[in-house]
């Protein structure tokens, strides 16, 4: 496959999408970036504003196995990953997958599980494999988790902690529609749910050979500089305690890449890197507790974090010829 095959690939998975999610433009690219890239995204903001909904749309947009786990504080790792059965009459073990063997699998409301459930998918979404009862069993490609969680509930929930946050690729809100957009969705959904007549757009071959080629971008050595200086920002800033590591510089690239491949490029520009940034670095900050646990607090750090940082500009144009 050809860099430049995969951008109408993705504009087909884009336009099945759109006929059930009203607008959310750039959280649609952030999510269809995390597919590209074959890494995980946590959806986050307050109930019924369609986070689920995204999820289960690009999971049937895509021939792919989709499996959905409610997260509560009573469910167990073995919910999760599976379990060991002994059946008597065979007189051996048996190991029951569970519902984390599919491809794209959403964890829904995260947050509610205890920490013990919760990290029963982290071996899974570092590794692509499960461990039980000392025996490794590989996942399938492509695997993708899409988690959703509610900021605004503390009862009965159970905070992912930093190290947790890191392993997802980038954190979504998604946000109230404008008044149009609000409109459309009450005609949209008027009748019936457009999500049940939806139909597969691309196979899941196509999927992982668009994976496997699109690192193939070409990214300037002042891309290179670009995000390494907006790391070193982060690890200065007065109301940051703990930096972007290097695994988030990775991150950055990563995705900056995937954007420009998604947006029909061959090579990288810092205006993707600085698109996707929020996205991939907000969640990997741990914040000073001045500024609070305010979303908005977090965003205008970011923002002034980019901004701080000289975007590359006539150096970059001029290697480009």
């Amino acid at each position: 496959m050809q860099l430049t095959e995969i951008k109408p690939m993705m504009d087909q998975v884009k336009r099945q999408i759109n006929k059930v999610i009203v607008g959310k433009e750039q959280v649609i690219d952030q999510l269809l970036v995390s597919l590209l890239a074959s890494r995980h995204v946590l959806l986050e903001d307050v109930p019924g504003t369609g986070k689920t909904l995204l999820a289960k749309t690009l999971a049937t947009a895509i021939d792919c196995d989709f499996n959905r786990i409610q997260f509560t504080p009573d469910l167990l790792p073995s919910d999760v990953i599976g379990v060991t059965i002994f059946h008597q009459h065979k007189g051996e073990f048996e190991f029951q997958k569970g519902p984390i063997f599919t491809n794209i699998l959403l964890a829904d409301e995260i947050n509610r599980a205890t920490p013990r459930t919760q990290s029963s998918l982290l071996e899974g979404m570092e590794e692509k494999q499960v461990t039980v009862d000392g025996k490794t069993y590989q996942l399938d490609e492509p695997f993708l988790v899409i988690a959703t969680q509610n900021p605004i509930e503390s009862q009965g929930t159970f905070p992912l902690p930093e190290a947790q946050l890191d392993r997802f690729f980038i954190k979504v809100n998604l946000g109230y529609p404008d008044k149009n957009e609000g409109i459309e969705i009450l005609k949209r959904f008027r009748q019936e749910q457009p999500l049940t007549s939806l139909a597969s757009v691309i196979s899941r071959d196509d999927l992982i050979k668009a994976q496997q080629v699109f690192t193939d971008v070409e990214v300037d050595d002042a891309i290179f500089q670009y995000i390494i200086e907006i790391a070193d920002v982060t690890r200065h800033h007065e109301d940051i305690v703990i930096g972007l590591s290097p695994r988030g510089t990775q991150a950055l690239l990563r995705a900056a890449q995937a954007l420009a491949v998604i947006r029909g490029r061959t090579f990288v520009t810092p205006d993707d890197v600085k698109m996707i940034a929020p996205a991939v670095i907000e969640h990997r900050l741990v914040y000073s507790p001045m500024i609070g646990r305010s979303e908005d607090g977090v965003t205008s750090i970011v923002d002034q974090i980019l901004q701080r940082v000289e975007v590359p500009t006539e150096n970059f144009k001029g290697n480009r010829g």
